[in-house]
């Protein structure tokens, strides 16, 4: 392992773990090693401060990366950020404010503040896509979103979301954070795709050691027209909390298409939290085909349906990570020198000082 620290450009103060293959041989079959690890430190970056990255994709048109800050405006204005990926690692490049349709920066705290986990370069027209979770504190009720920006902040749009992506009053609807963590396009950017992190609470209670949780996929147009939805069934959470009865939780955070074309293979990544234990990401190779289209299924408690086929690609736990933190983005970056795929993942340290913000460089084949 060679550990060095970046002495210049934008990112200073940056660990970067370039870890080689391991000496001893891959189990048989294995397609997942790591590359490199990066590890951003408590730093402040054009007035902002660099912390709680929850999602990131790569503009293969210009080369450049984006990665979306989930704060929200209680540090900074919502906020996304730019970086090149040079010898030193990822380098910061900018930062601009996420706008509102009125051109200001939203605003710390009130009804119209969203909180942002996801971030993609549209293909088609290169504007920015992103996510916000919402809240549901009952009465006070955000519904979440997907927004669409210009390269300089300014807002470009919203997608309708499904009637049963909205927060309701009732019991039904999203959970409380719990809601939009994955988006990604499909189909060559004709088609927009996104996640639940867990279930709707008419579809059951998230998961525990015990059980399991089926969650939904929402295929849309780039109108907004829901064309599907399919049930993702998650993993159990891993282990009992420390002490019992504490929080414990596992959901999906991330989705990415398989190739640009396909509208029906996709990676999806699971991330668990254990309260004294730490955390487990899984990422899980997926199709929709043959799965039944649920989008007119009121609940998916106890009904007779096929969720979507998975198997694992890749548990990070067992690839030489110097720890495994909350990993919640995800993207393809460009091909290696060997011929193999790069896969990047960005953890989001949640702007605490007991948590890293890690850049994961992969090699799939």
């Amino acid at each position: 392992m060679s550990v060095r620290l970046c002495a210049a450009g934008a990112l200073t103060g940056v660990l970067v773990l370039a870890l080689a293959a391991p000496a001893t041989a891959e189990p048989a079959g294995q397609r997942v090693r790591l590359v490199s690890e990066q590890i951003i430190g408590k730093i402040t970056f054009q007035g902002t401060t660099v912390g709680g990255l929850s999602g990131l994709d790569y503009d293969r048109r210009t080369g450049e990366w984006v990665l979306i800050c989930d704060d929200r405006s209680d540090r900074q204005p919502v906020r996304y950020y730019t970086a090149r990926r040079g010898e030193q690692g990822f380098e910061l490049t900018g930062t601009k404010p996420l706008l509102r349709p009125d051109g200001s920066t939203y605003p710390k705290l009130s009804l119209d503040t969203p909180d942002p986990e996801e971030i993609r370069v549209d293909p088609l027209t290169g504007d920015l896509w992103w996510t916000s979770e919402g809240d549901r504190l009952p009465p006070l009720v955000i519904d979440p979103a997907i927004r669409r920006a210009h390269r300089d902040g300014s807002f470009a749009g919203e997608l309708p979301l499904p009637a049963n992506l909205r927060m309701s009053t009732d019991e039904r609807g999203p959970r409380r954070n719990e809601v939009l963590e994955g988006l990604a396009f499909a189909a060559g950017g004709r088609l927009v795709v996104s996640t639940v992190e867990g279930p709707l609470i008419q579809d059951g209670p998230s998961p525990t050691p015990a059980a399991g949780a089926l969650g939904r996929i929402s295929v849309q147009t780039r109108s907004g027209q829901l064309l599907a939805q399919y049930a993702y069934p998650m993993e159990k959470v891993f282990a009992e909390p420390v002490p019992a009865g504490a929080f414990a939780n596992n959901g999906v955070v991330a989705i990415l298409p398989v190739t640009e074309q396909d509208p029906h293979r996709f990676l999806v990544m699971e991330r668990s939290f254990v309260t004294g234990v730490g955390n487990k990401v899984r990422i899980y190779e997926i199709t929709t085909a043959g799965a039944s289209n649920v989008k007119n299924v009121d609940s998916l408690a106890g009904a007779e349906i096929r969720p979507v086929r998975k198997k694992l690609l890749a548990d990070l736990g067992t690839l030489g990570l110097s720890t495994v933190d909350n990993v919640e983005g995800m993207t393809w970056g460009p091909r290696l020198p060997s011929g193999e795929r790069s896969l990047v993942l960005v953890s989001d340290d949640n702007f605490s000082a007991t948590q890293v913000s890690q850049i994961i460089t992969l090699a799939v084949r």
